[in-house]
This record gives structure tokens, C-alpha cells and sequence, in this order.
């Protein structure tokens, strides 16, 4: 595919699931014209550096008095939107010694769309092989290298390749940097409207029906706002789910192409977004949904339930565990109220 062809507002979606490949990547037929994992590339190497890049502060980079020393950078690539790319980005890839990429295809590519110069030693770092890469790794910075961690897009070690290298380094005693950039996690945060002063990020939803419901129903007395990946193909499921265990009427968003040209975020209740996701939604998908509400709620008030669980079966103690844990109460208090019922 020309480049020329290609637009500079977003990238294309990856081919690969979303589980493995959150982020949005480059035009897969760009990426398949690169060449393969560790090989060392001259032609990008070439290209003339950015103008935009303050040449006189390469040491902005730099943690603490170790600016000449070996060091850990994670750098925040686009998640669709090459403007994104910030001149800190920039100027930590030109100065690396080594770049660690999750994908050296797409990273040869966002380089190449980018007019970066970088250095050839180019190698991968993904989930099935940073295990073996983190002491080389570190190997590397011990001796003196700049190394530069990053995914196909968005920050490394979030939903992404990077924790293992990250706590390698850090139980050895190198200096760890990073130089932040976009996030769909905090994008679709704070375009949904929901409460951001306290969230948590619970990553991609669990592929299968009954793993996703046994972790909704451990959050759906979490107070906090929460933020959830999913993929297109799983979404109409995943809203049934919802439905099911969290209740039709908390307040939710969900967010698809995030930067890109259709990027769209779709507000209501998790009853009006499952009617909304019935026939699938197109592109990456960030779901924020909100915290419980603070509700007066008594061990009595569940007794019901209770004896719904023992009569199906479930020992007493255990069926108090699983309303307590449903509500967020405590197990001996509806297992006593249980025993002492009228």
C-alpha cells in the first residue's frame, strides 16, 4: 500500500483479537510490507529528524543524576491518531540504543509514517517471550544502554507487554522513566460523565459468559467507577451480562474509536447501551460503567435469597458468603440473621 494513501487522522484496526491486541495499530497491509521481528533496518534510519524536537534538552529524559547511565523508557504511542505523537515520544525513540517493541512491524511503520530516525537494534517484546526478554534486558541497561519499551499503541504494561520487563529492572536497581502518552482508559474516563474522582481499571472482560458474570458480581457492589476493554464481537454478550448481574438501570458509557475519524461515545443506562450493542458495535471498545450508589441495605433485607440457595442445594454458610459478597455485607451477619429468622 503507498503511504501517501494513507490518511493521517487515525490508523486502521489490528487483525489480531483484541485480547491480545487492544490498541489500534497501524493499516495491517503497511504492517505486513515491513520486515520480520529482530532484524536490523537501515532505510528508516535515514530519515531526517523532526524539526519540532528541542534539541537542546535530550536530557529531559533523564531520572534523577543518572542522565549518561543505562535506563528503562516506557514511551505512550497513539492509539489512532498520529497527532498524538509527542515530541517527547520523538526524541525518546531517536536517542535510544535499543528499541523493545511489541510489534517490530507496526513499530517500523509508525516510525516510518512518522519521519523518525531510530536506531537498527529493533527487537520484540510480547506476552509469550518477555519472559526470557526482561534479563536481557536488563543485561543491556546494566551495561550502559538506553532502552526503549513500547506497544503497538497506547502505554506499555497497561493491558499491554511491559509489567515483567518494568519489575525486572526495578528489582535489579535500573532507573525506570516514561514518557506518558494518549490512554483510552483516561480518554473514555473523562469523555463518559461518570464520577472520575476515584475509578478502577479492571482490563479486558473474561472471554466466557460465566467467568464474566462471577467477576460483575464481584464488582457490582464496588463504588468506584469502573473501566472495562472489549471487543466488537463479545460486546452484544457482554451487555447481556451486564444486564443480568449489575441491573438495567446503572448509569454507563462506552466509547469506540477512540481519536480516530468516527470516534463516538454512546451515554445511557446499561439497559439502554445493551439495546444499542444487540446488533454489535464497530471498532475498539472502552466501556465505563458506574460505582454502586451508597444504599441502605440490612442482612434481613436478603434472607430470600438465601433460602433461595439453600433450598437449591448450597450448604447455609455458603449461601450467606454469596449474598454477603453480592451485597456487601458481611457473611457472619446474614448467615445469623438467617439462623434466627422468623
Amino acid at each position: 500500500m503507498n503511504l501517501d494513501q494513507l490518511s493521517s487522522d487515525s490508523f486502521a484496526p489490528s487483525g489480531q483479537d483484541a485480547d491480545t491486541d487492544r490498541a489500534i495499530g497501524v493499516d495491517d497491509d503497511l504492517a505486513e510490507a515491513a520486515p520480520p521481528d529482530d532484524i536490523d533496518h537501515t532505510d528508516l534510519a535515514e530519515a531526517a529528524p523532526p524539526d519540532d524536537i528541542d534539541q537542546t534538552d535530550p536530557a529531559g529524559l533523564g531520572t534523577g543524576s543518572n542522565l549518561t547511565g543505562g535506563r528503562l523508557i516506557l514511551v505512550g504511542t497513539p492509539i489512532g491518531n498520529l497527532g498524538d505523537a509527542s515530541p517527547r515520544m520523538r526524541e525518546a525513540i531517536e536517542t535510544a540504543d535499543v528499541i523493545a517493541a511489541e510489534d517490530t512491524r507496526r513499530f517500523l511503520a509508525l516510525a516510518q509514517r512518522l519521519d523518525l530516525r531510530h536506531t537498527k537494534r529493533v527487537i520484540s517484546v510480547f506476552d509469550h517471550n518477555e519472559g526470557h526478554r526482561a534479563p536481557e534486558l536488563v543485561e543491556l541497561i546494566t551495561a550502559g544502554e538506553t532502552v526503549v519499551l513500547l506497544s503497538d499503541a497506547g502505554m506499555p504494561a497497561v493491558s499491554d507487554p511491559g509489567y515483567r520487563v518494568v519489575r525486572a529492572c526495578a528489582e535489579a536497581g535500573l532507573p525506570i522513566t516514561s514518557t506518558p502518552g494518549p490512554s483510552a482508559v483516561l480518554m473514555a474516563l473523562a469523555v463518559s460523565g461518570l464520577p472520575s474522582d476515584r475509578f478502577s481499571f479492571e482490563g479486558f472482560l473474561p472471554r466466557k459468559s460465566g467467568q464474566r458474570k462471577t467477576l460483575l458480581t464481584e464488582l457490582k457492589a464496588e463504588k468506584r467507577t469502573m473501566v472495562f476493554f472489549e471487543s466488537p464481537h463479545r460486546i452484544a454478550d457482554a451487555m447481556n451480562d451486564f444486564a443480568e448481574i449489575i441491573g438495567i438501570d446503572r448509569p454507563m458509557a462506552i466509547s469506540r474509536e477512540l481519536t480516530k475519524t468516527y470516534e463516538e461515545t454512546l451515554r445511557g443506562t446499561v439497559g439502554s447501551l445493551r439495546d444499542q450493542a444487540a446488533g454489535g458495535l464497530r471498532g475498539e471498545l472502552t466501556l465505563v460503567l458506574a460505582g454502586a450508589t451508597e444504599v441502605e441495605t440490612a442482612p434481613e433485607d436478603h434472607l430470600g435469597e438465601v433460602s433461595a440457595l439453600v433450598d437449591s442445594g448450597v450448604r447455609a454458610k455458603d449461601a450467606a458468603g454469596q449474598v454477603a459478597k453480592k451485597f456487601g455485607l458481611s457473611k457472619r451477619d446474614v448467615y445469623e440473621a438467617w439462623l434466627h429468622r422468623e
